[in-house]
């Protein structure tokens, strides 16, 4: 055993400590404690300094001891998790664990317990949780970081721009469950190999400002000189910014050459800054979700797949001139379609949806997948006799559904232009079946069913059965 290399135990809750002999283990290089009970380790862990990897290391303090200052002597990690930086009661613990020192890291998750829906923080607890974070300052080698449940209100000092970046080679950074900061760190702009940014879920952020994106000039020794913020940065999701209205970025400031996907999940911004549709001129693909202030959308020329789901006061989407893929799921209020001239395909999803949106008569995409209505269903599936042909004939395929329980496609219809091709599956009874149809037994033609509302079609019926 005591060459032992390899110890997993995750997932294995009935763990609850490790026995003290692990430190005999002088050849281990990977312990995984993940999704275990295991809520400190033994005094002496710091004389496994083959280790190269740790998942799930449990942060406690003891009195005058804790366990972080057993990560010390470590020098040879390459990955490290550490949880529970909650109970660290002093920001001089978390100095002992030395994590500037450890040249070899490049793979460093740091978690607290999520505070997210606490009625209130104690000033003490922010400031503490603060400055335990300021002693965790990774070293120059970290290529990955990621930051959860952390609940101060400023972000770690190493991530600011009043810092002396430390972060110079780190790509990818992920930030979740930042229950208190009030706005995004504004040194990331200055880290130039960052090609991956999320932030999900910081409630406190209502704003974000010209820091996020010009701080590096505030210490450019050349301040005429233009500096390009995040560089090379091409994905960045921003997702439960619940509170967030503002997003202040001018057209002539440079920043995001190499942005090709950008995602705007759960926000409130009332508008997309200038600065995007002028200077991300590489992005490809937007996905704008639950964005209730945003009205209108336009202007990015270089966008070619765009996502657009349930954002219920948007009435507008202009002048996106190479487009070749649009998703538009449940935004009742979009009533303008228009200057998207390359689309190739189009999907629309809205299970309540009983006529198709007019601007479908001015665009030409080659496919359309529709989720729909029943009813909607049947005036299509009845072509040229149906109100809606007129705004879906020129399209060359169409792929129309609607459901029945948890079967999106139950229904369907499916046409093509050339050659001429109308089949479908929906007919009077299955309409019968849904609660359509009521009792109307008399009803001539399944067509002529169809050439009035759905509303009027049930007052009919009710007065009838």
């Amino acid at each position: 055993m005591k060459f032992l290399q390899y110890i997993s135990l995750r997932g294995c809750q009935q763990f609850v400590e490790l026995p003290h002999s692990i430190v005999n283990l002088g050849h281990l290089r990977y312990l995984n404690f993940q999704k275990t009970s295991i809520n400190g380790i033994p005094r002496g862990f710091r004389v496994l300094t083959n280790l190269r990897k740790v998942n799930g290391f449990p942060a406690r303090v003891d009195g005058d001891w804790c366990s972080l200052e057993e990560l010390g002597p470590l020098s040879r990690l390459k990955y490290l998790e550490i949880q529970g930086l909650e109970n660290v009661t002093a920001s001089s613990f978390s100095a002992k664990a030395k994590l500037v020192e450890k040249l070899h890291l490049t793979n460093l998750c740091l978690t607290c317990g999520s505070r997210l829906g606490d009625d209130g923080l104690i000033e003490e607890e922010t400031q503490q949780i603060e400055k335990v974070f300021d002693e965790l300052c990774p070293p120059p080698s970290l290529n990955f970081l990621a930051i959860e449940g952390y609940f101060g209100r400023r972000h770690p000092k190493w991530m600011m721009s009043s810092s002396d970046m430390p972060l110079k080679n780190l790509r990818i950074l992920m930030a979740e469950d930042l229950a208190s900061c009030t706005q995004l760190p504004d040194g990331l702009c200055q880290l130039p190999y960052l090609e991956f940014l999320q932030i999900d879920r910081a409630p406190a952020i209502k704003r974000v400002g010209h820091e996020f994106l010009q701080s590096y000039h505030h210490q450019n020794p050349h301040p005429s000189k233009a500096v390009i913020s995040f560089l090379r940065l091409h994905t960045m999701k921003l997702m439960g910014l619940v509170e967030w209205e503002e997003w202040k970025w001018e057209e002539q400031v440079q920043a995001f050459p190499a942005l090709t996907e950008l995602i705007l999940f759960e926000c409130n911004l009332k508008r997309l800054p200038p600065g995007l549709a002028s200077q991300a001129r590489a992005l490809k693909v937007l996905s704008v979700q639950q964005v209730k202030g945003l009205i209108s959308l336009e202007n990015i020329a270089s966008l070619i797949e765009l996502q657009v789901i349930e954002n219920f006061h948007l009435e507008r989407i202009t002048n996106l001139p190479r487009l070749q893929k649009l998703t538009i799921t449940r935004c009742p209020k979009l009533k303008v379609l228009e200057g998207v001239p390359a689309l190739q395909r189009l999907m629309l999803e809205d299970d309540y949806m009983e006529t198709l949106p007019e601007y479908m008569g001015s665009i030409n995409p080659r496919r359309l997948e529709l989720y729909c209505s029943l009813a909607l269903l049947a005036s299509m599936a009845v072509a040229q006799s149906g109100l809606e042909w007129d705004k879906f004939s020129h399209i060359e395929h169409v792929k129309a559904y609607a459901h029945e329980g948890d079967n999106p496609r139950k229904w369907y219809a499916l046409y093509t232009t050339n050659p001429y091709n109308l089949e479908t599956n929906v007919n009077s009874s299955a309409l019968m079946y849904r609660g359509t149809l009521f009792s109307l037994e008399d009803a001539q033609t399944f067509e002529s069913v169809f050439k009035m509302t759905r509303r009027t079609f049930r007052y009919i019926c009710s007065l009838v059965s």
